[in-house]
């Protein structure tokens, strides 16, 4: 008579795994956020400001705007960080150099 009183512990039922003072609710959120992992939300798209200004060459005598671009030791800065488009890039990293060349800024950060 013992023996049919107990259960054998593979035919445990679902009844039987959750706690008594869970709800329902809980119990579904916690079996959501097993199976689904989190997602991190999406930083905001970076906009190129040289294409927001309508720019269409990038003077490499303008040292004010070009220091934007160029990390304290002397890196140009790349697009992922900046936002820039391909193009203008590529015009900036044309007008970095230029400037270094004709001592406007420095090679190697102060």
């Amino acid at each position: 008579m013992a023996a049919e009183t107990e259960k054998p512990a593979a035919e445990e039922t679902v009844q039987d795994a959750i706690p008594e003072n869970a709800t329902m609710a809980k119990v579904m959120e916690n079996k959501g956020a097993e199976l689904m992992p989190r997602r991190r939300p999406q930083p905001k798209r970076k906009v190129c400001q040289f294409c927001v200004d309508k720019v269409e060459s990038i003077d490499y005598k303008d040292v004010a705007k070009l220091r934007r671009f160029i990390t304290e030791k002397g890196k140009i800065v790349s697009r992922r960080q900046t936002g820039t488009c391909a193009r203008h890039q590529r015009e900036l990293a044309t007008a970095i150099k230029r400037a270094r060349y004709m001592a406007l800024i420095h090679y190697v950060g102060d």
